[in-house]
């Protein structure tokens, strides 16, 4: 039996694999809040971006740490079709269980079906990517300690879903996405820990493609792309700060649809024009103004 090497690059490719699943489950519980509060194309879009980003963190999770996995005795390959598969397993499957909660009505059951859903794929991802590997000799697995991988899969998918459907500000979200890094690496290497090979010696050549023509560049290919993918995300306004905004800019701004109606019946008061001028006749007639003449005032006045 061969002995496993996992510390090739020392502490560098476990951290280094934990940053890896931090970053993709942030990024997708993120996308999976902004989902929630989406309508629409817009839905669609947050959660192919959610499944998109927790598969590829966790598929270079996986595969930077398997930077520091060698075995004493053989070299080791990896299929490349089968390796891109288990990308593509990993994107599709959990992409079932984001839209099982992005669309599904009753919550508990959308959270438990899709928990197991990405779960599963999650584990499915992983042992199709050791299935991948071409060393010479018979790789065998402890079943208990597989099933214990799949179990832990599941429970960290069902807790970051939960996360999604609940935790909505972004430190708690940050928050939970360590705990399901710590969850995903933990899996990984409770799956690793289940690898037994046993070596059969050989100078023939391996088929595949090694850890540094083909494993190193997709994984910093797809590291890339979380990295940008996340500032895209940080910097995009979610649909509250979209409504909040809109609402400031109703309130600023004068409503043009406002007309100044007059009611039925209403005239204007006319504008006071120019004061009249008096004339010289008036101006001299400085006693008070009279109604019409009394003629008893004019009969004293002859007298």
């Amino acid at each position: 039996m061969g002995h496993l090497d996992h510390a090739a690059y020392g502490w560098l490719t476990p951290v280094l694999s934990y940053a890896m699943a931090c970053i993709g489950a942030a990024l997708g519980l993120r996308c999976t809040v902004r989902a929630l509060d989406a309508t629409g194309r817009s839905r669609r879009n947050w959660l192919l971006t959610a499944a998109s980003a927790i598969g590829t963190g966790i598929w270079t999770m996986h595969f930077v740490a398997m930077l520091g996995f060698g075995v004493t005795g053989t070299d080791i390959r990896y299929d490349v079709p089968l390796t891109l598969l288990s990308l593509v397993v990993a994107m599709a499957v959990v992409g079932v269980g984001v839209f099982a909660v992005g669309y599904g009505r009753d919550r508990v059951r959308s959270l438990l079906a899709g928990g197991l859903t990405t779960g599963v794929g999650v584990a499915s991802m992983h042992y199709l990517g050791m299935a991948a590997l071409r060393l010479h000799g018979q790789v065998r697995y402890d079943p208990l300690l597989v099933v214990l991988s799949v179990v832990i899969a599941v429970v960290a998918a069902t807790a970051a879903l939960w996360a999604a459907l609940n935790i909505h500000a972004p430190a708690a979200v940050a928050l939970a996405s360590l705990v399901m890094g710590a969850a995903v690496s933990s899996m990984h290497y409770t799956g690793m820990f289940a690898v037994r090979v046993e070596v059969s010696p050989s100078s023939a050549g391996l088929p595949g493609a090694t850890t540094m023509q083909f494993i190193f560049p997709l994984a910093v290919g797809l590291g890339s792309y979380l990295f940008i993918t996340a500032a895209f995300v940080a910097l995009s306004p979610s649909a509250r700060e979209r409504a909040a905004y809109a609402s400031a800019e109703r309130l600023t701004e004068p409503d043009e649809r406002a007309v100044d109606v007059a009611p039925p019946g209403y005239r204007p008061a006319a504008e006071p024009g120019p004061p009249e001028r008096s004339s010289p006749a008036c101006a001299r007639h400085s006693g008070p103004v009279h109604g019409p003449a009394d003629p008893h005032r004019r009969h004293d006045a002859r007298t």
